[in-house]
């Protein structure tokens, strides 16, 4: 028996699990025996140091360390103690010193502990077909939000009656969606698009700036919608005075604070975590990026609370004009409607650990994440009654124009 190269006996054992998942929990795997090789690799080399005894060394087999054993002796070690990767963490596996060297595993691993993951083909080929019709959609989501969001901020930018601090900042929250759905697609050129790479372990400049730039487009993102509760709210107490002096102040929460952020996570990564592409989200250091993210959902449904009792005060206000309680409830029927929905799946996986739900998680943050541009795009501006009468006014004017150049035409044949 031939002792297997490092590691190639656990990427052998753990190969239909990265083949069809790809999640992080089984990143977490790979890392967790990475450590446990590690600290058998600094035994073995304290041991280098004493006197050479009979017998055979302290080995790493690449699942499991077997201490210094003296000849002729035998000894048994219990399955790794992952329960989502293997059914029987109680099995035993022997092996004896012989004079030869250390014996093979018996019984090997595979049968001692029953991987979790092995099953028929037609399991696994079912799997594979899921997340391969998962990334389907959240690629035509991403890609349906992006056009929607693109042709938004146009209408926005071409038409200057639409240009105001409110329109301003929907521009400016429509762009960090749009950062968001590139930011994925990057991520997963970067990470996923050789299958030949184990994504796991490789640890490369550029698949840290891109998992940089996604948690920067994705706190970024949840920002801006505070920035939209706080701006309604704004308005709601200055009973709707376009105060330009805020907008720097909006700026600097939007764009500010989650550089700042990010930059902060950047440098503890690299300081006390910096292995893997820093997309493992079991680091403790995560909090560091998942902390304001929650902060600012629970800002925002404070800010839902007192808009909904603002509201219902102004509206049974007898001295409030039928015009202005139009305002009112067009003004914050979208923010509203986004405060709840962009936040609570965020809240509730907040709560349980990263291994948990993972497929509920995937679908929630890829598939229906995927069209919240489109939805936001739908909502502020092409919903919007003063965006939809401003096209309306330039299409008119437009085809009056064509109508007056094909009378001149006309005119200028029959003159000729």
């Amino acid at each position: 028996w031939q002792r297997p190269r490092p590691r190639s006996l656990l990427l052998l054992l753990l190969l239909p699990t990265l083949q069809v998942r790809g999640t992080h929990p089984d990143c977490s795997v790979v890392l967790h025996f990475q450590k446990r090789e590690a600290g058998c690799l600094e035994r073995i080399r304290n041991e280098s140091q004493t006197p050479v005894q009979e017998g055979c060394p302290t080995e790493w087999d690449g699942v499991s360390c077997w201490p210094a054993l003296p000849l002729g002796q035998s000894r048994a070690v219990a399955c790794p103690d992952i329960l989502h990767v293997f059914k029987k963490s109680e099995g035993l596996i022997q092996r004896n010193c012989t004079e030869w060297g250390w014996s093979p595993p018996s019984p090997p691993y595979h049968s001692a502990c029953q991987l979790e993951t092995l099953g028929s083909s037609n399991d696994t080929e079912a799997t594979a077909r899921h997340f391969v019709t998962m990334k389907v959609l959240y690629t035509c989501g991403y890609s349906t939000s992006l056009a929607a969001l693109l042709l938004a901020i146009g209408i926005f930018s071409c038409f200057r009656k639409l240009h105001c601090t409110r329109n301003s900042i929907h521009v400016q929250f429509f762009t960090s969606f749009v950062l968001r759905g590139t930011a994925v697609f990057i991520k997963d050129g970067v990470l996923f698009s050789d299958e030949s790479i184990d994504h796991c372990t490789m640890s490369t400049v550029t698949c840290k700036a891109a998992i940089a730039f996604f948690q920067y487009s994705v706190l970024a993102n949840f920002c801006w919608l505070l920035v939209e509760g706080l701006y309604l709210q704004t308005l709601l107490l200055l009973t709707f005075t376009c105060d330009r002096s805020y907008t720097w102040g909006y700026v600097l929460i939007g764009w500010g604070v989650p550089m700042v952020t990010v930059g902060v996570w950047v440098l503890t990564r690299l300081q006390y975590d910096n292995h893997g592409c820093w997309d493992d989200y079991s680091s403790p250091y995560w909090w560091v990026i998942k902390a304001p993210i929650l902060l600012a959902i629970f800002v925002n449904f404070l800010i839902f609370l007192n808009v909904t009792r603002m509201l219902a005060q102004k509206i049974r206000c007898p001295d409030l004009s039928k015009t202005h309680k139009q305002q009112y409830l067009r003004l914050t029927k979208s923010t509203l409607l986004l405060i709840p929905l962009f936040g609570v799946h965020y809240v509730v996986f907040a709560l349980f650990p990263e291994h948990v739900g993972v497929d509920a998680r995937l679908y929630f943050e890829l598939v229906l994440g995927s069209y919240q541009g489109f939805l936001v795009a739908l909502l502020y501006c092409f919903l919007n009654g003063e965006v939809q009468a401003e096209i309306r006014r330039n299409w008119g004017k437009w085809q009056r124009s064509m109508e007056s150049n094909v009378f001149n035409l006309a005119t200028q044949d029959f003159t000729a």
